[in-house]
Order: C-alpha cells, then sequence, then structure tokens
C-alpha cells in the first residue's frame, strides 16, 4: 500500500493560490510516480477571511494542523489589512504554537544569467541557511514605557537558553552530514558585541561539534562580514546557522545572489512535529488574476515538504525539474511579467519534467 500523507493548505492571498495552485501539479505527477498519496486539506486564512470575520489563526485551527502530516502556504499579505497584523497572527502564531523551530532556506543559484554577482555560476551558489525560528527579540519579550511623550522608551531582548540554541545548532549539523557536501558549518553571529547571546551559540556551535560531529569543519563569521561574503566569495558557504534576526535578513540577501524571491523557497521545520513550506515571496497582490506570477518558489517548497516527509527520491525529482524547465530556454526572466510564460505555462512546463 502506497503512502499517505495529510496535507493543509492555505492559499491565503494575492497570487498566493494561484502559485500553490501550479506547484500542486508537480507533486501530482511526483505522486503517480513514486507511489504515495497527498490529502488536500484546504483553508481560507488570510487577510479576505480576516476583514470579513477579524479572525486570523484560530486556536481551532492549530488543534486541526496537529493532526496533519504537513502545511503548505502560499502568501500572506493584503492591502487592505495593516502590515504585522496577518504576519504575526497567521505565520508567527503558527510557528510559536506549533514549535517549528527550524527556518530552512536553500539557496540555489539555477542558472547563471539570474545571479547579479559578476562571474559568478550555478557551482559557486549552492548553500544552506538554518535560522533559529521561535527565539530571539521575535519572542516580544520587552516594552514601552511613556510611549508618545519625548522620553519614551522601547526595549525588545535577544533572548536564547541552551536548550532552544542547541537544538538548532544540531539540526544544522545533522543537515550538514546529510547534506555531506563541504561538511562546514558556519556558525553567523555577532560575539564581538553581543556578548551574552553571541557567547552562548559560540560555546553551543564548538562544544556540540567537537563532541558529536567531528567529521564537520567549523566555521564562524560575524553577521556583517557574512553580509560582505555573501557577495564576494558565497561559494565558501556549505551550511550556516544563526539567531532568528540575523537570519531573517541575511536570507533575503541570499535570495537575491540566487535569482530573487521568485525562486527563493523556504520551511519552517519541527523535526518532530508538522511543519510548514511556502515561497518567501509576498502576495503581489498587483499581479492577482494576471497569469504572469512566477510560481517556481512555491514549486521548490513543495519539493521540500516531500522531501521532509520521507519522500526524498520525489524531493528531488521536484528540484531537478525545476533545473531542467529554468534552462531549457523557455523561461526568458524570472520577474513577473517578463518570464516569456505565463504562471500555468511555467507550472505544466515544470510538472513535464518531474
Amino acid at each position: 500500500m502506497s503512502k499517505s500523507y495529510n496535507v493543509a493548505v492555505i492559499g491565503g492571498d494575492g497570487t498566493g493560490p494561484e502559485v500553490v495552485r501550479e506547484a500542486m501539479k508537480s507533486l501530482a505527477v511526483a505522486e503517480s510516480k513514486f507511489g504515495f498519496k497527498l490529502n488536500y486539506h484546504p483553508y481560507d486564512f488570510g487577510g479576505a477571511r480576516y476583514l470579513k470575520t477579524g479572525e486570523t489563526l484560530p486556536d481551532s485551527a492549530i488543534e486541526e494542523f496537529r493532526k496533519q502530516d504537513s502545511i503548505f502556504l502560499g502568501a500572506i499579505g493584503h492591502p487592505d489589512v495593516k502590515p504585522g497584523v496577518l504576519e504575526v497572527g497567521i505565520l508567527l502564531k503558527a510557528r510559536f504554537a506549533l514549535d517549528q523551530y527550524i527556518n530552512l532556506r536553500p539557496v540555489k543559484l539555477y542558472r547563471t544569467e539570474d545571479c547579479p554577482l559578476k562571474d559568478k555560476e550555478p557551482k559557486d551558489v549552492d548553500f544552506v541557511v538554518v535560522r533559529e525560528n521561535t527565539g530571539g527579540v521575535y519572542t516580544g519579550v520587552g516594552g514601552v514605557v511613556q510611549k508618545g511623550t519625548p522620553m519614551e522608551i522601547a526595549t525588545q531582548v535577544m533572548i536564547y537558553g541552551r536548550p532552544v540554541v542547541e537544538r538548532c545548532v544540531r539540526f544544522a549539523y545533522e543537515y550538514a552530514r546529510r547534506r555531506n557536501k563541504k561538511k562546514m558549518l558556519t556558525l553567523v553571529h555577532k560575539s564581538n558585541v553581543l556578548t551574552h547571546a553571541g557567547d552562548l551559540w559560540v560555546r553551543t556551535h564548538k562544544e556540540v561539534g567537537d563532541k558529536d560531529f567531528p567529521d564537520i569543519r567549523q566555521d564562524y563569521n560575524h553577521v556583517d562580514a557574512a553580509t560582505m561574503w555573501f557577495v564576494k566569495q558565497p561559494e565558501w558557504y556549505d551550511v550556516i546557522v544563526t539567531e532568528n534576526l540575523f537570519g531573517d535578513i541575511i536570507t533575503d540577501l541570499a535570495a537575491i545572489i540566487q535569482g530573487g524571491l521568485g525562486v527563493a523557497a523556504g520551511g519552517n521545520i519541527n523535526p518532530e512535529g508538522v511543519s510548514m513550506f511556502e515561497p518567501m515571496g509576498g502576495s503581489a497582490p498587483k499581479y492577482t488574476g494576471q497569469n504572469v506570477i512566477n510560481p517556481i518558489a512555491a514549486i521548490v517548497a513543495a519539493g521540500m515538504m516531500l522531501d521532509t516527509l520521507g519522500e526524498h527520491e520525489a524531493g528531488a525529482a521536484i528540484e531537478q525539474a525545476v533545473t531542467k524547465a529554468l534552462n531549457c530556454g523557455k523561461i526568458k526572466s524570472l520577474a513577473a511579467g517578463r518570464m516569456g510564460l505565463g504562471t500555468s505555462e511555467i507550472g505544466d512546463l515544470v510538472a513535464s519534467f518531474v
């Protein structure tokens, strides 16, 4: 009997439902070819529902998500909803409630012409960022006093405990081992200034590596240095591990190196629970319904989902299909409206290579 997986699907806002639809084409081919079944359970969480009901993500939905094997997300963001409402009320709520403590961001250049860096080729841009996803300043520890006065003070604390740091670092070491390329783990932090939180990360990185991963080389960058080396020498990196805020920033830089948000995908991972996968680009509401948005990132996210579910061959097949589609000469650009093919045509093209 073939394996069966239950997947919660949140199309979300803007072009989110469109890119999800195209990713499902490749998933359908993978199901047939590799002998497993995906049972989709759709949810309408997003801006439209919030404007109608005032609801973002109810606790009852979190309990339903716990019964799923995975979550597949299109995009969250609505022009008529104040920034932060949906992001905090849906995305961050899901990450924290489901303890999706790893944000996994593969950074892969699929073809040379998409990279803005001089003389860099696909072999030079192929690394992974493991971002701690539920700690740091994003926990919201802090506050405001005398708000609106000349003496206003605001604080937000980068807070980390050893267990939270260690599980992230350990995941990154294990990923570097399974990836089996340069077998190097680079910690990115700012330990020369953030001497308390930074020191915890540095010591944990070394202690876990020395004890349990002697086959993985240890490396360290200050976060500001990493932003320079991403541009100058991206080929140095293999797997990077970093805390929440720094990871949020450097993965946007990494996305541009690989060709833009149109090909950047990520996973919010709970290795022991339910994970959520999504394209990194926003909802792009101005392109809604025009068949011009790039669905590649959503398709890559679908492949990541399969790999995390244990369907490694199927996940790799989708990754390879994306590479073939982008190098077959039919997709002229990664930018919306300039791709040479429509959204649905790119979905069909990638699926044909799976």
